[in-house]
């Protein structure tokens, strides 16, 4: 009896070269529907499945592959004599190689204006049920998921390498696609039952790129995207120069990007080691980023720069003035594309930057799980703020305590930032107390600070660092509020004429 192969697939990339490799390898060939024509149409020699099975395909090719002779015919273990009799028995004659790829249930949900039913007509019943009945079975059936396995997969068959290894991986992969489509699928379904936090949580991610290492050079590590997320991901950028990304550049520049969506205004934002040292908004896109250059020019060395704008050949020459290992834009002008390549290794990523439609979730491992947590996309305005003490902020100063909050935000707990003319001039991050934060963001600042204003991510637990924000001439004070000892800080502010407000918010970042 000659050996079969059943090949249904929707990507039909290749699958005619295939198939004749098979056919030549003594193959018979089953397939069902588009595939059956497409193969039919180049010359090959195939049955359909119905032909097989005695039952024709129905309900709009819903039902086809479901059937015994089909589902007999992968998972009978020829090493079991009992499976081959039972085989026998009943008609069922083997099925040795598996070609299943899927309906495009992800560029379905890409689709622009996509109705409920096509998703759901989408979703491809028959063919993971064949690759996990196949999978199951791996030391007798061949399962191939994947075209660019298929000049592998042929060259083995013909030189008789089918072995028990690779037969092993080809179904390690059909798994872990099965459990892709599946997670993608229960992911449509979550947005569409309002389900935040179900008993499961089931996510999937694809390979963008292998890593050189991880944090650091004895770990490995890898990237890979979330294929149904559309909102600004480092994993749609493109490269334009510079060589590949590392670890610590791609959390690096995430943070930017987040950061770089609080603000509508021409902005630029610098970042090292998670943290914004220094952001700028400007009227122009090279006025923006020379006051995020300003803000701290000994910590940006290094580190890396989003801007909400075009690089033109103004920003290029200033960028082009110190080391950096990113610039991020939405595009880059001829010009300054000339300029910045001068630079062979400086990384240039062209990213369309938009606004998420819907809430992302953020997954933070921990020892033995994950936690879950929305985004934080909360945000205030001049209506959300509540003045604490006798003195109000002045229209200025309201205008830099609201971007100080936006920035501080993003800043690693405990955080204090002080801004001016819309410019971060201080920035405390993650120190064990507040106050500690505070000394750092006023050393920073130096005379600066004068005239600034101060942003905290959480209410004063004490007057400490308001007392230190006095002495350091700061006039205006952005903070949560909430703390039992918020007169404390009052008070303290009142008695030298410095403006507080709360937010009613905080902005914890671990």
């Amino acid at each position: 009896m000659s050996k079969r192969a059943l090949i249904s697939v929707s990507d039909k990339s290749n699958i005619e070269d295939f198939a004749k490799g098979l056919v030549e390898a003594g193959y018979e060939i089953i397939s069902t529907g588009g595939t059956l024509r497409a193969l039919v149409n180049a010359g090959i020699k195939a049955k359909a499945v119905d032909e097989i099975t005695g039952f024709p395909e129905i309900m709009d090719g819903r039902v086809k592959t479901l059937h015994p002779f089909v589902h007999g015919g992968l998972l009978g273990k020829r090493s079991n004599p009992e499976h081959m009799k039972q085989m026998k028995e009943n008609n069922i004659s083997p099925i040795d190689v598996v070609v299943v790829n899927l309906y495009p249930f992800k560029q379905t949900l890409e689709k622009d204006n996509v109705s409920k039913e096509e998703i759901i007509e989408n979703i491809d019943i028959g063919g993971p049920t064949m690759l996990r009945s196949a999978a199951k079975n791996f030391e007798d059936v061949a399962v191939v998921v994947d075209p660019s396995d298929y000049d592998s997969v042929l060259e083995a068959i013909q030189e008789d390498k089918l072995d028990k290894e690779l037969l092993q991986q080809l179904a390690a992969k059909v798994f872990r696609h099965t459990a892709n489509y599946d997670a993608m699928i229960s992911q449509y379904f979550m947005g569409e039952t309002k389900e935040e936090f179900p008993e499961t949580y089931t996510v999937t991610y694809e390979k963008v790129q292998d890593l050189r290492y991880g944090e650091n050079p004895h770990q490995h590590a890898a990237f890979y995207k979330n294929p149904t997320d559309k909102s600004t991901s480092l994993a749609t950028a493109k490269q334009l120069h510079g060589k590949e990304l590392s670890y610590n550049n791609i959390q690096d520049a995430s943070a930017a990007l987040e950061i770089l969506a609080e603000y509508n205004d021409p902005a630029a934002v610098a970042v090292k080691h998670m943290n914004p040292c220094g952001i700028g908004v400007a009227e122009t896109i090279s006025g923006a980023f020379g006051r995020a250059y300003d803000a701290d020019p000994i910590s940006i060395f290094g580190g890396i720069v989003a801007c909400n704008r075009e690089i033109d050949v103004a920003t290029a020459e200033k960028l082009s003035e110190i080391f950096l290992e990113i610039v991020i834009a939405p595009g880059f002008t001829k010009d300054a594309l000339e300029v910045l390549t001068r630079k062979k290794n400086i990384r240039l990523l062209e990213l369309e930057l938009k606004k998420s439609e819907t809430a992302t979730k953020k997954l933070t491992t921990v020892s033995g799980g994950v936690l879950i947590q929305n985004s934080d996309n909360g945000t205030v305005t001049l209506d959300d703020l509540t003045v604490a003490t006798k003195r109000k902020p002045t229209d200025a100063e309201l205008e830099n305590l609201l971007f100080a909050w936006r920035a501080v935000k993003h800043v690693k707990s405990n955080a204090i930032l002080l801004a001016k003319d819309n410019q971060t001039i201080g920035v405390g991050a993650g120190q064990m107390n507040r106050i500690g934060s505070a000394n750092i963001a006023i050393e920073q600042a130096g005379e600066k600070a004068k005239g600034a204003v101060l942003a905290s991510d959480a209410f004063f637990p004490m007057p400490d660092t308001v007392e230190a924000a006095v002495k350091a001439g700061i006039t205006a004070i952005i903070q949560p509020g909430g703390s039992k000892r918020d007169q404390d800080s009052v008070d303290v502010c009142d008695e030298y004429g410095i403006a507080m407000v709360y937010t009613g918010m905080r902005h914890f970042k671990h």
